[in-house]
């Protein structure tokens, strides 16, 4: 049976709503009628009409940060240390440190789309979740959380939709084996308009940013800007998501893509 093929992953592109204003990419595209100069310079004597139809090539030049467009986080953009809880604090790995057998493994989907903006979903979420879909968490398998944020991507509200994930339900993940996992908002946690208002109120750090901070006690990475995942089973397919190795890094972007193949599957079993 030929493979299955589902893309997971936002584009890189100019004007649309993906991040807060100011961070977003920004891509200046070089057509093939105006860099005829450029190809000239390693070719002296060369002139527009002596190339084929006058045209040079076509060049992009890309201004990004590494949370960009669909992306992997590594231990290190959650916290300086992570696995304190594992017996010893060590220092978090970066992007190009992240094990390439966490990238590509079994899939499991939670939805959680009918919860409001805002919501902070908890272990028993997950619990309950996992128990409506008939599925058994198995270490190293990858769960993704699909929101209402994913039918908002492109949309002036998406940075501030969908239900974030807590570090309650963060550490129910990790303490079952999962070390990597993602979803279709704009954060793993909850956006961060929603959390400003309960801070205010309460004046509690432990608020902020909690799903990620998960990872001091056990590393874990996770995917941000997920797309698509509404064409998604609750399980039966592959994720794979290698990100980009850049040294040091505290994310890479990431092609995401789900597979279904009936031989791998019939592997993993």
């Amino acid at each position: 049976m030929p493979r299955k093929f589902v893309d997971l992953s936002i584009y890189l592109e100019n004007d649309v709503q993906s991040d807060p204003p100011g961070f977003g990419p920004k891509i200046e595209y070089l057509r093939h009628d105006t860099t005829t100069e450029q190809i000239a310079g390693f070719f002296p004597g060369l002139k527009k009409e002596d190339l084929p139809d006058g045209e040079g090539w076509a060049v992009e030049f890309v201004q990004l940060n590494t949370h960009n467009g669909t992306h992997l986080d590594a231990p290190y953009h959650f916290h300086s240390t992570m696995n304190q809880k594992l017996g010893e604090k060590e220092r978090a790995i970066a992007i190009d440190e992240v094990p390439l057998e966490w990238c590509f493994q079994p899939g499991v989907k939670l939805d959680f789309r009918d919860r409001p903006d805002g919501y902070v979903v908890q272990a028993r979420d997950v619990e309950e979740e996992l128990k409506r879909i008939g599925h058994t968490l198995q270490p190293l398998e990858i769960v993704v959380v699909n929101t209402r944020a994913g039918s908002r991507y492109g949309h002036p509200d998406y940075v501030a939709a969908g239900a974030g994930m807590g570090y309650e339900a963060t550490m129910y993940l990790l303490e079952r084996g999962v070390r990597l996992t993602g979803t279709d908002a704009w954060s793993w946690d909850a956006p961060f308009v929603h959390t400003a208002k309960k801070y205010a109120e309460s004046h509690d750090a432990g608020l902020i940013w909690e799903g990620h901070k998960a990872g001091r006690d056990i590393g874990y990475c996770h995917l941000e800007k997920l797309h698509n995942l509404e064409a998604l089973p609750a399980d039966g397919f592959y994720i794979s998501c290698f990100p980009h190795k850049i040294r040091g890094a505290s994310a890479g972007w990431t092609r995401a893509v789900a597979i279904f193949d009936d031989a791998l599957m019939a592997s993993a079993r």
